[in-house]
């Protein structure tokens, strides 16, 4: 099947809005009926995870939806239960969660990467059915994503952050080493599948080789997969000032000069 045209900015940003507005109105209704929500974005490097998430959380009090992003774990950690430190950061009522990347860093980064040996990646893909059992069991709503990206896309984004100073910081040694396992890393991903796309928990695939529709895509899925949300808001009252509107006063401490930009 042919892929459609690339989105231009212009065109992007105009289906964009809507859906951020529905955002906002599904965080409204999260947060009147207690509802929790968790939302799991996984894929290659470069895949787009992280331009999905600000997409997502862009109009959303920062204060009810949360970023998870987890380093490696450190000693302790790594002594700890294998779910342990990712059920500390699962919603409370009226919160969504997004994770960068989650617990199924075992089936694929430490699996192809070493980290995890073959036993313990096998315990992962047992146990993780009757995990995500639980959650949605105690009422949480539970949406899994793989973000899909080809390895000539891949190559591109990895170009773009090895050149770009703004992103150099998303390229890291275990990237370059990982970019070598582009075969390994499609092999545990769907033997990750295989193992985790439950009727209780599926798991939902998108294509980001182009990062603007895939976010789209994403959003009008997860909109879609959860009930009704239009909660109307209560009317805001803003009675009239009384007098003109005051103008900033300081005697203890002056503004900084304003920006100017270099000749």
């Amino acid at each position: 099947m042919k892929r459609p045209e690339k989105l231009k900015s212009k065109e992007y940003e105009a289906l964009l809005e809507p859906l951020q507005r529905e955002l906002a109105m599904m965080a409204r209704w999260a947060s009147t009926t207690g509802q929790r929500i968790l939302v799991l974005l996984e894929g290659r490097d470069t895949a787009g995870k992280g331009g999905a998430i600000d997409a997502i959380r862009a109009h959303i009090n920062p204060r009810q939806c949360r970023v998870v992003a987890l380093p490696k774990p450190n000693d302790r950690e790594k002594t700890q239960w294998y779910f342990q430190r990712y059920a500390a950061h699962l919603p409370a009522a009226g919160e969504i969660v997004l994770f960068d990347r989650s617990w199924y860093n075992r089936a694929g980064v430490e699996k192809v990467m070493g980290f995890a040996d073959d036993k313990q990646v096998k315990a992962f893909l047992k146990q993780t059915p009757v995990f995500e059992r639980m959650l949605v069991d105690d009422g949480i709503q539970l949406f899994k994503y793989w973000l899909c990206c080809d390895q000539e896309q891949q190559e591109k984004r990895f170009a773009e952050r090895r050149e770009d100073p703004l992103k150099g910081w998303k390229l890291s040694p275990i990237d370059i080493e990982a970019r070598a396992k582009y075969g390994e890393y499609t092999k545990a991903r769907e033997a990750m599948l295989k193992a985790t796309h439950t009727e209780h928990a599926p798991w939902t695939l998108v294509d980001f080789n182009d990062q603007k529709r895939g976010r789209l895509t994403l959003i009008r899925d997860l909109l879609d997969r959860l009930p009704d949300t239009e909660i109307k808001p209560e009317p805001i009252d803003f009675p009239p000032l009384l007098g003109k509107p005051a103008k900033e006063k300081y005697s203890v401490v002056k503004p900084i000069d304003d920006f100017q930009a270099s000749p």
